[in-house]
């Protein structure tokens, strides 16, 4: 006859007694300061800085709400704090070794950018569109410092030390350009992040090309910059595009009306 008496169930794996257990660390004020900005500016690349509440914040890095405000007086500090960290990120992605063609070193910048684009959407769109309550003139401060950032390292990749108005004013609009485009792909990505890239490089060598012929000095360096390009780099495939639309009938002859002077 079968035995009635139900088996043993299976032991769970022994736990150590608590007091032999490793306690846990606690970490310092910098460890703890660190850890709560990481944490925040997690939660605010996820969501609009008005929808994160200093209880999310807490939460999120396991620690109490008066502790979070024994760091920071609000969530505007916090905010701005994870702001500032966010655009040392950001500003960095615009270095890249001076080396190779100027359209392929724009496009390994543009790539990164875009990466941090998407990985922080939903805060950086909020604040760049506007429509931030955590807005503030410390908030704009820390992105006039990655415009600036971003400018610099554009015209060092353009050697140029001592830059004309003329160009300045090129890579600050094109530096423009790049956020309002890359925040409006954000909104329904309506072609390959890859394509945005492309675009971005292509748009800032024909801005810097009409720029060229109003500035003697850039011209001299674009001709330069044009020797080094590849067949198969950004500006290769621009100048095919612009060729092939170029050269359709109708266009091509109203573009040589225009380029003729006209007769004295």
């Amino acid at each position: 006859m079968a035995s009635r008496t139900p088996s043993a169930a299976p032991r769970a794996e022994e736990q150590p007694p608590a007091a032999a257990r490793a306690p846990r660390r606690r970490l310092s004020v910098d460890e703890r300061r660190e850890q709560l900005i990481a944490v925040a500016l997690q939660l605010f690349s996820d969501r609009a800085p008005e929808d994160v509440s200093i209880d999310d914040i807490a939460a999120a890095a396991g620690a109490s709400r008066p502790l979070v405000y024994h760091y920071f007086p609000g969530k505007q500090a916090l905010y701005e704090e994870a702001l500032r960290r966010a655009g040392r990120e950001l500003a960095g992605r615009f270095e890249e070794p001076g080396e190779g063609p100027l359209s392929e070193r724009l496009h390994r910048v543009m790539g990164r950018y875009l990466d941090f684009v998407q990985s922080h959407a939903a805060g950086f769109t909020a604040l760049l569109r506007g429509g931030s309550v955590a807005a503030s003139p410390d908030a704009d401060a820390v992105i006039d410092q990655v415009r600036r950032a971003a400018q610099e390292q554009i015209l060092l990749h353009l050697g140029a030390p001592d830059p004309s108005p003329t160009l300045r004013r090129t890579v600050r609009a094109w530096i423009a350009n790049a956020e309002i485009s890359s925040l409006d792909w954000l909104t329904d990505k309506p072609v390959p992040v890859e394509t945005l890239q492309l675009h971005l490089v292509q748009e800032l060598v024909a801005a810097l090309t009409v720029a060229a012929a109003r500035d003697p000095e850039l011209a001299s360096l674009l001709g330069e910059f044009f020797a080094d390009e590849r067949p198969d780099g950004p500006t290769a495939l621009l100048l095919r595009d612009l060729a092939a639309a170029l050269s359709a009938p109708a266009l091509t002859e109203s573009l040589l009306r225009l380029a003729t002077p006209p007769a004295p």
